[in-house]
């Protein structure tokens, strides 16, 4: 059967429902099956071997050696006969007796040699015949009469029992020639079982050639190409081709992974198009987004600039006309440019505090080690009046080098210093500040004695602009939370309200650790 033959069988009809393990199952049944017809058919031609064989070495042979055993055996009676007639003397006897023992062996033996040889036991009993006739009528009464005369016979009388024995020596050609006959048989069909074992064998072998040729054939017709043109076919999907289908092909494993591969190129096809759909959605986000901040840049210039001017201008005629005219006009009057004053005072907190807020992130600097013992230590001298004023105490902890643009997070420190001492109680402020290293971060710790803050408003507080007391009773534009969270995100960090702090208030953040020779030998 030739591949592309095997091919086409294999692919039509039911071979094209059956598993891969099917079709190993069915090569390994009919490799099986051969085995053991072939055992079969070598086990018969060897026994037939061993049969002829064994006549051959075990029947005829022996009986050829035993019919001369005979035939010798009766040469030398006929000798020590003859002997003893014409000499008389007892010794020239020893030959026949020696022969009637040889005799007697060779014929019990041939009796069971020639079980199977028919013709030639009919010639043995034809031989044992005329021996009893050549022993009655001559040899027996020789060695009578020479035993009662005492003197040998004359030579005519020793000639007489000659005729009977050439009779009896033509019974043993006889039995020569067919056991002859059936030697030349038995080696003949010896030769031919011998010959049928060869044939068996090289039949079987080729036979076995052809089966292996024609199982390897249809093995790789049926699992080998169809899973070669599989993964070709997924080299080309994974090559980036995810257009092109898989052609299921093969068995029934080979066509159902071909589906499943189908399938996930599919989905992968599904997946690239909605990532396409979102990078486009993304790239219109992106856009609007530089759009956006351009746009929020102008909006800086413009507040840094031309909305700073006037408000300066007007806060500065306001203070003016507040102290040339304060106390000469009425009551409500000091009132209203009071109320003018504050606005635009508070009006320019509100830029500057959102010019910052804005340029977190945007406007970036250099990131260097910094100790953080030592941006406390500023953002403290920046309120140094404030502590002052209040009788504020800072216990600062051993604070980490940690990788940080220093006047941003300084501006931390300084706005969760500033919240505890203006949000203070009854007793002067007091402040804890501390580290301790959590995995990759650093987890630093500001604790107040302060009011506290409500575990209601642990998100709010975040959110820009948002206050949570009047502004008549703590001043602030709400902003400055807000921005420690985008500096401290900016960073890769996170912050957060700690609600189970039991008296005042206690903010966590943390900041990624420096690497450090530890860190580098776990790497």
């Amino acid at each position: 059967m030739s591949e592309p033959a095997a091919t086409s069988v294999l692919h039509q009809g039911p071979f094209r429902q059956w598993r891969l393990s099917r079709i190993i199952g069915v090569s390994v049944l009919v490799m099986a099956l051969f085995s053991v017809l072939a055992a079969i058919l070598v086990g018969m031609a060897l026994a037939n071997l061993a049969q002829a064989r064994d006549q051959v070495v075990n029947q005829v042979d022996p009986a050829v050696q035993q019919a001369l055993r005979l035939d010798a055996a009766l040469l030398d009676q006929e000798t020590g006969v003859r002997g003893y007639a014409l000499s008389g003397q007892l010794d020239f006897l020893t030959p026949y007796t020696s022969g009637l023992a040889t005799q007697r062996d060779a014929v019990n033996q041939l009796n069971g040699l020639l079980a199977n040889l028919p013709t030639a036991a009919t010639d043995l009993r034809l031989v044992l015949s005329r021996v009893d006739t050549w022993r009655a009528g001559y040899a027996q009464p020789t060695i009578d009469k020479v035993d009662t005369t005492k003197a040998p016979l004359a030579g005519s009388a020793a000639d007489l029992g000659k005729a009977a024995f050439d009779s009896l020596r033509a019974a043993g050609g006889t039995l020569q020639h067919d056991l002859g006959l059936a030697h030349q048989q038995a080696t003949v069909a010896l030769n031919g079982a011998a010959g049928r074992v060869d044939t068996v064998c090289v039949v079987l072998g080729v036979v076995l050639v052809l089966i292996i040729v024609a199982l390897a054939l249809a093995l790789r017709a049926a699992a080998i190409r169809p899973l070669s043109r599989l993964a070709d076919q997924v080299r080309m999907v994974a090559g980036g081709d995810l257009e092109h289908v898989v052609a299921p092909n093969g068995p029934r494993e080979v066509r159902e992974l071909a589906g499943h591969v189908n399938a996930m190129r599919e989905r992968i096809l599904q997946e690239l198009s909605s990532a396409r759909v979102a990078h486009s959605v993304l790239a219109n986000r992106t856009q609007d987004l530089q759009r956006s901040n351009a746009e929020l840049e102008q909006f800086a210039y413009v507040a840094s600039h031309d909305l700073q001017e006037p408000l300066r201008k007007v806060a500065s005629f306001c203070e003016l006309l507040q102290r040339r005219y304060g106390g000469r006009l009425d009551e409500r009057a000091d009132q209203y440019i009071g109320f003018a004053v504050d606005g635009a005072k508070r009006m320019q907190a509100l830029i500057n505090d959102l010019l910052a807020f804005s340029r977190v992130g945007r406007l970036t600097g250099d990131r260097q080690p910094v100790s953080a013992n030592v941006l406390v230590d500023q953002a403290k001298a920046n309120l140094a009046d404030v502590l002052e004023r209040t009788g504020a105490t800072v216990e600062v902890g051993d604070l980490p080098m940690v990788l940080a643009e220093a006047p941003l997070l300084t501006a931390v420190f300084q706005n969760l210093l500033s919240n505890a001492l203006k949000f203070h109680g009854d007793q002067p402020p007091h402040v804890t500040i501390a580290a301790r290293r959590d995995g990759p971060d650093w987890e630093f710790s500001f604790a107040d004695n302060g009011i506290g803050i409500g575990a209601d408003y642990a998100e709010r507080i975040f959110v820009i602009f948002q206050r949570l007391h009047p502004k008549d009773e703590y001043p602030g534009t709400g902003i400055g939370l807000a921005m420690c969270r985008k500096i401290v995100e900016y960073h890769g960090g996170r912050i957060w309200l700690d609600s189970s702090a039991e008296v005042g208030s206690r903010f966590l953040f943390t900041l990624p650790a420096l690497p450090t020779t530890e860190d580098a030998e776990d790497d």
